[in-house]
């Protein structure tokens, strides 16, 4: 029930704000709207009616609420409504309401850097550049205008004038860590690591406490192969929202000699990925030696993966946080470990497959004599993931692109993709066998992959389930490939026997699939004849 009574701004503000966080922007709006007590209204209380109204799809109310938001100095309001939609899966909603904004306010380049950001999330760069350009026009030294060209430059693979774009910045405020930070990244995408490696010199004195240059810098690092440095560095990651809601007092330090685990409780968190996870379940085992008692708290997908790593003494997925004297999320293992002779965790395989599972794929396809190549094309789109989603779409290809292998003679192709990518299947032009419908687990799917041969993907989590398996893999892998990869090799030291075919050419993988063709002709050549 909504009282009538004047209160002031900031009241209803509070009770308005409590409204949206229980999901009632109808209430919220209700209370946004009761009469003043005659104190001006705050640009958070315009806010907050925007935010209901972009709910409730009201789009020409939410623009005007957000232009009253907006009257002072500073981004424009509709900045702050991204993330929100975002979450809430409604990025290309922001679209209609950003052309009623700037039909309100043509002038605005406020309003154009916010609509260059969500094309650019949407992949619609000619149109996000031809915003960001009319914006410089208005406003030509404006950084936020400037740092959205610098991305979109990266993303479309022009990497050089994107330096351009971060030098220009870093020239105009030689005293902002930022733009430093931003160019090493680039340099890193380009695989000029030591000149990164020179600029984090310059930028981390700037600004030794934050957690976003000394993140950026550890992935430079361990992209560099300076892994004992890197995982060090790696731990500045504690210091951003979403990595661990469990306090560091008890964090896993590294293992010594002086470090006594035996009959210590270590709880191990899934932290990111599920590809992340496979590939440090590797350390359980010499994490195990220490005579510590294992509890992972993971997903339920792995569940019963984690469950046969050897070492495990319990595996729970959701509920409430276990006892432990020890805590130390997945990705923290390799830093625990970084100085002894288990620095690389325990060796290939590290999984298992469950056996009766397994051999019932194994019965299944036992007339097929053939090369068994498995085929992963795509990864988790994450829409809800700005981030993720960018990386994707550049990790990802469609099917489409995988077209020449049809022709291979001695190799039966099976899908392992999951999700939507699946539905492409039909673009295949030659037989292309797909059970993934009955794999429900990632467990389904080892089963499934221990009965083939190879294992052909781009960089998901596939790749770490097969490599921890020891199953041969070939990666196909972007120009500006993830750090776990390292810099100019086509092997890894994670797993043995993976091989790793890099575009030559930003976001063209014709290259890509030529070489992968001529590995799987040769290893049809090589093939011992009869049942494998």
């Amino acid at each position: 029930m909504i009282e009538e009574s004047q209160s002031s701004p900031s009241d209803r503000l509070i009770k308005a704000q409590e409204a949206m966080t229980r999901g009632a922007p109808e209430e919220a709006l209700a209370i946004a709207y009761l009469p003043s007590d005659g104190a001006a209204e705050i640009p958070a209380l315009h806010y907050v009616r925007a935010r209901a109204q972009f709910h409730l799809r009201r789009y020409q109310d939410c623009a005007v609420e957000l232009e009253q938001a907006s009257a002072n100095a500073g981004p424009h309001a509709i900045s702050l409504l991204m993330d929100e939609a975002v979450a809430m899966r409604r990025r290309d909603d922001l679209l209609p309401l950003l052309k009623i904004c700037r039909k309100r306010k043509p002038d605005d380049f406020r309003l154009m850097n916010a609509g260059a950001a969500v094309l650019i999330q949407l992949a619609r760069f000619d149109e996000a550049e031809l915003l960001l350009r009319l914006s410089l026009q208005r406003c030509p030294n404006d950084p936020g205008a400037l740092n959205l060209l610098a991305l979109l430059l990266t993303e479309t693979g022009r990497f050089d004038s994107a330096l351009s774009v971060m030098a220009r910045l870093r020239d105009a405020d030689p005293e902002d860590w930022e733009p430093l930070c931003n160019m090493a990244c680039i340099l890193s995408s380009m695989g000029r690591m030591e000149e990164a490696a020179n600029l984090y010199r310059e930028a981390v004195p700037m600004a030794p406490q934050d957690p976003r240059l000394r993140l950026n810098h550890s992935i430079t690092m361990l992209k560099s192969g300076r892994m004992a440095q890197g995982w060090i560095e790696h731990e500045w990651r504690f210091g951003l929202p979403g990595h661990t809601s469990i306090p560091l007092d008890r964090l896993l330090p590294n293992i010594s000699p002086s470090l006594d685990l035996r009959g210590k409780r270590v709880l191990i968190t899934q932290e990111e990925g599920l590809g992340d996870t496979l590939m440090y379940l590797r350390y359980i085992p010499p994490l195990a030696r220490t005579g510590a008692i294992i509890h992972i708290w993971g997903t339920e997908t792995l569940a019963a993966i984690c469950e046969r790593v050897a070492g495990v003494s319990e595996v729970q997925f959701g509920g409430e946080t276990p006892e432990y004297d020890y805590h130390c999320p997945f990705i923290s293992l390799p830093r625990a470990f970084s100085g002894t002779p288990d620095a690389m965790g325990a060796p290939v395989p590290y999984l298992s497959a469950d056996r009766q599972k397994a051999e019932a794929w194994r019965q299944r396809f036992q007339d097929d004599h053939k090369l068994r190549v498995g085929l992963v094309w795509a990864g988790a789109a994450r829409p809800e993931d700005t981030a993720a989603l960018m990386v994707d779409r550049q990790r990802s290809m469609p099917l489409s692109e995988l077209a020449p292998l049809a022709g291979i003679e001695g190799v039966s192709f099976y899908s392992l993709q999951k999700d939507t990518p699946a539905e492409q299947i039909p673009d295949f032009p030659g037989s292309l066998v797909n059970v993934m419908p009955e794999c429900h687990t990632m467990d389904d799917t080892a089963a499934l992959m221990v009965n083939l041969d190879i294992i052909v993907s781009v960089d998901t989590s596939a790749v770490h389930l097969a490599g921890g398996l020891g199953k041969p893999v070939i990666m196909m892998d972007r120009i500006n490939n993830c750090w776990r990869w390292l810099h100019g090799r086509d092997d890894t030291p994670w797993y043995p026997q993976m091989r790793i075919v890099r575009q030559t050419r930003f976001q063209d993988w014709s290259d890509v699939v030529e070489r992968v063709k001529r590995l799987l002709e040769d290893a049809v050549s090589t093939r011992k004849p009869g049942p494998q």
